[in-house]
């Protein structure tokens, strides 16, 4: 029988832990956050009285992706079938909770639970390097769940932010690698963006970038953009400060930006870009980058840009270039998100005000 997990059962998860690994083994404290606090179902195999297996799935804030934390069968009970029936049950409550793609990492020397994996449907999708406590390296697998549809999805290398605020470069350097391959992802060219389109000044630390700071930046490399938003240019995100001084600085910032952007064939619509038209435009094969508002996601209010990979009829795919690992994500976990239309429309605005901006961008 399989069913979900009490606080009863830490002691039998704990033993099936040890039996079931060397190291890197979850801890009482863990299992107990993970029964109790964490967005998560964990599932037991209980069988003549006892349990004998165990799988816990997590679930990510603000989009319908989920992750397969662990799963474990104790070694007397071994080549049972079980690992196979919890994996079949996790899957079912993954759908039920509307995620379309489920993700795991496992030891790239785990033969026997990468054949399960694989005989399963999932796809390696990348290496991680010394990711456990021996130094073993992970392989990455992720399965698409629903049945008989695929999402269009455009091939878009992932790019991780190395600081905190450059979230827009990251994003502006994944459509243009996307749409021109010889395109040079790197630390070097992240700052330099963002010393290009940066307001100076944000509501704390660091300024981040301007819609049409990125938008001039893509445009003196190569690349074609569309300009979207309802807001002043000279006022975009000015609000986040208190300050009247900083206040100042970005609207000068905004002025030098949108007098430059004047000059150009840079197309500046006064429009929000509609769901219905960026799917079009995706066809075509432009890259949306998209201001969102990171509380859905991150339980924070800052402004944050992320770049549009696809969409399906349900849900909009994007790349994150911020990995939280204070919550423990991995890179894993902001690839191709899977975001509900609905939520999608929700958090694709920022402020008080409900301010909008997109960038489309193509050769």
């Amino acid at each position: 029988m399989i069913r979900e997990a009490a606080l009863s059962d830490i002691n039998d998860l704990l033993e099936i832990e040890n039996s079931a690994f060397d190291a890197d083994r979850i801890s009482r404290r863990s299992f107990r956050y993970l029964l109790t606090k964490a967005k998560a179902v964990t599932l037991v195999y209980e069988s003549n009285g006892g349990v004998r297996g165990y799988a816990n799935l997590l679930f990510h804030t603000g989009t319908s992706l989920a992750r397969l934390y662990s799963i474990a069968v104790h070694a007397d009970y071994a080549d049972r079938g079980m690992g196979s029936e919890l994996l079949d049950h996790i899957e079912e409550i993954a759908l039920q909770h509307d995620c379309v793609y489920l993700r795991l990492e496992v030891r790239s020397d785990n033969s026997l639970a990468r054949k399960l994996y694989e005989r399963k449907g999932y796809k390696k999708i990348g290496i991680i390097p010394e990711y456990y406590e021996d130094s073993m390296e992970a392989t990455r697998y992720e399965k698409f769940l629903p049945s008989g549809r695929k999402p269009e999805l455009t091939k878009v290398t992932y790019y991780q932010q190395t600081l905190d605020f450059t979230c827009g470069p990251a994003s502006l350097m994944m459509a243009m690698h996307a749409l021109d391959p010889s395109f040079v992802m790197d630390r070097k060219t992240e700052l330099r963006i963002w010393r290009e389109a940066t307001t100076i000044f944000m509501n704390s630390g660091h300024g981040g970038c301007s819609l049409y700071g990125l938008a001039l930046s893509a445009y003196h490399r190569g690349f074609k953009v569309d300009i979207y938003t309802m807001e002043d240019p000279l006022t975009f995100l000015v609000d986040t400060v208190r300050n009247a001084e900083k206040k100042e600085v970005m609207r000068l910032v905004q002025q030098d930006f949108n007098e430059e952007i004047a000059s150009l064939p840079i197309q500046v619509k006064r429009a929000n870009l509609s769901l219905d038209e960026m799917e079009s435009y995706i066809r075509m094969g432009r890259i949306p980058i998209i201001l969102i508002s990171s509380y859905r996601i991150y339980r924070e209010k800052f402004p944050h840009w992320i770049v549009v990979t696809g969409f399906d009829e349900k849900y909009i795919y994007c790349h994150d270039s911020f990995v939280d690992y204070e919550r423990d994500k991995s890179p894993l976990d902001s690839v191709n998100m899977p975001i509900l239309k609905k939520d999608f429309e929700q958090m694709a605005k920022y402020g008080k005000s409900g301010q909008k901006a997109a960038l489309l961008i193509y050769l």
